[in-house]
């Protein structure tokens, strides 16, 4: 380690503890705080930089690295397990997998999706696959409560106007009945293509909030069924819903060398 130190969502994150984008959200949580190599105590902050002697402690345990075993499965989410590493929440998806080890999910689906979820504690993996910059494909089976004509379908490939509320997206803006304002993108283009009378599959290379949901409300239409298939070269199969699956060492090798690793 040099004399710089690693930021310290990196340190987090290859502990096996989580991404380092939750290994952020933590920080901003005031739940990560260090103790120096000197003894004096110091509140973590996004810019924070571990350096040899330093402890870190998330929620007053302390954060080690481990030659743990990596674990990598892949989940047929059923509706209503919530993908969040909050084991307060009932029904979070950690509990629901039910590993002794702590593992974190790469690439999340709202509570009432379904369908294809990789559960890993190889934290620069997980980094990997979801930084939105490197253009992973996720394949989803969608199903809208009308039909589907050629202009939603041409729409939903351009690119969809869509407001984000979650709070990562918030403008610090209020609107006129006292909400916070959500800011405004456009979607990349993606591919689509119609499968039924209210059924399509989409192609996305980036994973806003609720992403297909909103893109469909946006045209007029609301998705009534979300089932995700394929995250890069992971297909969900045959895998019966609410189960899990170990992945293959040829899986794995594949998912690492498309992932960049």
């Amino acid at each position: 380690m040099d004399n710089e130190g690693i930021r310290l969502n990196k340190y987090i994150s290859s502990a096996g503890i989580c991404s380092r984008r939750e290994a952020d959200r933590l920080i901003e949580e005031g739940k990560v705080k260090f103790v120096r190599a000197d003894g004096t105590e110091e509140k973590a902050n996004l810019g924070s930089r571990f350096h040899e002697g330093d402890k870190v402690y998330l929620n007053g345990k302390l954060v080690e690295q481990t030659d743990d075993e990596k674990l990598y499965l892949m989940l047929n989410k059923p509706k209503g397990i919530i993908c969040t590493g909050d084991r307060r929440i009932k029904e979070n998806i950690i509990d629901y997998v039910g590993l002794q080890h702590y593992i974190s999910y790469a690439g999340r689906l709202d509570r009432d999706s379904t369908g294809l979820v990789l559960l890993t504690n190889d934290g620069e993996l997980n980094d990997m696959i979801m930084r939105a910059a490197n253009y992973h494909e996720k394949e989803y089976c969608v199903r809208v409560d009308k039909f589907i004509t050629y202009n939603f379908i041409n729409s939903m490939r351009r690119g969809v106007s869509i407001t984000l509320d979650d709070d990562r997206h918030l403008t610090g803006e209020i609107d006129a009945n006292g909400k916070p304002v959500g800011k405004t993108v456009i979607t990349r283009p993606c591919k689509v293509w119609k499968t039924g009378k209210r059924e399509f599959r989409i192609i996305l290379t980036q994973g806003y909030n609720k992403q297909i949901r909103r893109m469909c409300s946006a045209l007029g239409y609301t998705a009534v069924e979300i089932k995700r298939t394929r995250i890069m070269n992971l297909e969900l199969g045959n895998l019966k819903i609410g189960m899990k699956r170990f992945l293959t060492k040829k899986e794995i090798a594949e998912l690492k060398q498309m992932a960049g690793m």
